[in-house]
């Protein structure tokens, strides 16, 4: 047998056939076979539905699922791995992700079990959120290749993260484990939306960082660009994160003010974080990380204040670096992480 250039996850099953991977989020339904070794064939995708009823929601899911099953490689396929964007329970397969309206307590993973088996697929399958995902990713051919504890961190228009403990992918009982957007930094802080306070997320999301920084006076103007961070769209006026890192690598002291803020909250999350559960490394991905060191400088000089005991002193943080393909990618590496180890 030839050698896969990467090991496949953890806990994989011993049968070595594709596993069916799907990524649903606000913008984008996408469906792929993943392989032992990381590539992925058959991939699909369709815009997520507006303006429709959950089984409308549904029925773009369907189409992708269907459009997987037309590969010759189909009925190779060992198990099926969701990510979704959140709220998720994974413990009963429901989704209220925060932008597909539609769905509230949405039984998505029932529903996909229904649609693999109308194709002639009885697939084991496991629900995981699209921060698990990511991380069960970056785990297996990402930034936290090799590390056997590790913290990954989606910072996008949420923060959302998840847990590698012991090269064990934790989800947690719900699959809400490592959601460290919800970790209160604050202790006098705003409200966050979630009903606590002083949130890593209501200061360092990408919606977070933007409107501190029009509170405080910032403009946007003709310095925006592309890509910079979440829902960041290019040219003049761009008032999204990314028009306030654009601010930020030009000097505005306003926009840099709002990444520092931002980066604080960060490095004390992280430094909670690996004091509690030992990680070595805080890996970040998502739109905001897209501002490079705009975001990296002040998350690394502030932890040199909060990571001060001797365990915890040399955590690594370094960006993400599967990009768009760490959903699909993720959505695999968590099913095979966290199905049982077994023949089929």
């Amino acid at each position: 047998m030839p050698t896969a250039p990467f090991p496949a996850p953890r806990a994989a099953a011993a049968s070595s056939g594709p596993t069916v991977a799907i990524d649903i989020g606000g913008t984008k339904i996408a469906g792929a076979l993943v392989h032992p070794d990381g590539t992925m064939t058959a991939t699909t995708r369709r815009p997520t539905p507006r303006g429709v009823d959950a089984d409308g929601v549904m029925a773009a899911v369907a189409e992708v699922v269907a459009e997987l099953s037309e590969s010759p490689l189909w009925s190779a396929a060992v198990r099926c791995g969701i990510g979704s964007a959140g709220p998720v329970d994974a413990s009963r397969g429901t989704v209220s992700p925060v932008n597909i309206g539609a769905w509230r307590e949405f039984p998505v993973q029932e529903r996909v079990v229904a649609e693999l088996a109308a194709h002639g697929a009885d697939l084991p399958t496991v629900l995981a959120g699209d921060g698990v995902a990511m991380t069960a990713a970056e785990h297996w051919l990402g930034a936290a290749r090799g590390h056997a504890n590790a913290l990954c961190m989606v910072v996008s228009t949420g923060v959302g993260g998840g847990l590698i403990l012991n090269n064990q992918l934790h989800p947690g009982p719900t699959g809400n484990a490592g959601h460290i957007g919800h970790i209160s930094v604050a202790f006098d802080g705003e409200p966050c939306v979630c009903g606590s306070r002083g949130c890593v997320e209501s200061i360092a999301s990408g919606t977070a960082i933007a409107r501190w920084a029009l509170d405080q006076g910032w403009s946007p103007s003709d310095t925006g660009s592309a890509g910079a961070g979440a829902g960041g769209g290019g040219g003049g006026g761009d008032a999204t994160a990314a028009g306030v890192a654009a601010a930020a690598t030009a000097g505005d002291p306003i926009a840099l003010a709002a990444f520092d803020r931002a980066g604080r909250a960060l490095a004390a999350a992280i430094a909670a974080t690996a004091t509690l559960v030992e990680t070595d490394i805080a890996v970040i991905g998502g739109g905001v990380a897209a501002a490079g060191d705009t975001l990296f400088a002040p998350i690394r000089h502030h932890l040199a204040a909060y990571a001060t005991l001797s365990f915890v002193k040399d955590i690594q943080v370094v960006p993400a670096v599967l990009g768009t393909h760490a959903g699909l990618i993720g959505a695999a590496a968590a099913a095979t992480m966290l199905l049982p180890s077994s023949s089929s």
